[in-house]
């Protein structure tokens, strides 16, 4: 009895394995498809630039990218950025403004109704200045590892 039970595990695993190995999954490429180089890609897209030709531009609004490039072609329309490029937003200025903190706070007198004023107002511009750079390198590193109907 159990050497049957281990035989149908087997042949279930085996079943899965095949039928998850055999065919490429809707978002895969062929592995013949180009490469796209990721370093690139995300340079030209901090500068608002589109990722494929590096002449259009990416985004029509501030955080709203052009439905496709007006140079070469290529649609925008289908990232899925959504929320992450506030996340390393948030990640990056933790990073940045923590330590600026401390080490301005351990070197100067500041009052602390004055921190209070300008350690959120700088915490705001850094961010509005950041996040669409950052959201233009998550859609470009979907584009460049054709994610999302990137293909």
């Amino acid at each position: 009895m159990a050497k049957s039970i281990h035989q149908w595990e087997y042949a279930m695993l085996r079943s899965i394995a095949a039928a998850t190995t055999s065919a490429p999954m809707p978002d895969q490429t062929p592995e013949a498809a180009p490469d796209r180089p990721l370093a690139a890609a995300i340079g030209l897209a901090l500068r608002g630039r589109c990722p494929a030709c590096g002449e259009g531009r990416m985004f029509a609004r501030f955080l709203k990218p052009t439905s496709a490039c007006a140079h070469c072609g290529q649609r925008w329309d289908r990232h899925q950025a959504d929320d992450f490029p506030s996340y390393i937003v948030i990640l990056l200025l933790g990073h940045i403004l923590v330590p600026l903190m401390i080490e301005v706070n351990r070197a100067l007198d500041i009052p602390l109704g004055w921190q209070a004023a300008i350690w959120p107002g700088l915490a705001l511009l850094l961010a509005v200045a950041m996040i669409q750079p950052v959201k233009g390198a998550v859609i470009a590193f979907q584009w460049s590892r054709r994610m999302h109907g990137f293909g």
